[in-house]
């Protein structure tokens, strides 16, 4: 009798890992721009009116995107069936590690967004929807632990995809950004606000998808 796993192309393989794959490149601006940031607390760079609220309270910011860059790419991972499915052991210890970053994350957001001086094009709007999108994310992330805590795979699946939809914002925000960018140049506080919500709003459309396909 063949295997299961002799029987699977390497089309098949390939295919596994092109969800990830998407997932860890729309990450890449967002951790760069992060390592960056890294780079100029650590370095002492020039403290400027665009950057002296990080060095005012440095340890929100760099809790922020060290969580954020694990989130992201280990969350990628997450999206492999066959990977997950062939080491689970993996899977458990990832999600556990996941779940830390994924609330810190969420809260650290919600820290800078209530504490930080806004820079310069940030407005109620934006901080409106950055508080409705962080709580979002911290409470799509407790409920998907309870679920698995109850073993309810299901329901602990769509949470955390939702969760880790809004926690990869950032990365479709450079997308949604970009084209005003080209044709319009620096967006005001509304048009600003409205496409960085964009980002977290398309992101759970197609979490929503996946969700529903899944079912």
């Amino acid at each position: 009798m063949t295997s299961k796993s002799a029987t699977e192309s390497p089309r098949s393989g390939r295919l596994t890992w092109f969800v990830p794959t998407g997932l860890i490149l729309l990450s890449i601006v967002p951790m760069v721009a992060g390592a960056i940031r890294l780079t100029e607390l650590a370095g002492g760079a020039a403290i400027t009116p665009e950057n002296a609220r990080f060095f005012a309270a440095p340890l929100p910011v760099v809790l922020h995107i060290i969580a954020v860059g694990l989130y992201s790419v280990l969350g990628a991972f997450q999206f492999a069936p066959r990977f997950r499915r062939r080491r689970p052991g993996w899977h458990r210890a990832a999600g556990r590690l996941l779940v830390a970053c994924g609330l810190v994350a969420a809260l650290t957001g919600l820290w800078m967004t209530l504490f930080y001086p806004r820079p310069v094009g940030d407005g109620d709007l934006l901080a409106g929807f950055r508080l409705v999108f962080g709580t979002a994310m911290f409470v799509s992330i407790v409920l998907g632990l309870a679920a698995i805590r109850r073993r309810d795979i299901a329901r602990h699946r769509a949470w955390m995809i939702r969760g880790y939809a809004i926690g990869l914002g950032a990365g479709t925000q450079v997308l949604t950004n970009l084209p005003w960018f080209l044709f319009f140049g620096t967006p005001g506080e509304f048009p600003r606000a409205l496409l960085m919500a964009a980002g977290w709003l398309i992101n759970l459309a197609v979490a929503e998808r996946a969700i529903r396909r899944q079912r």
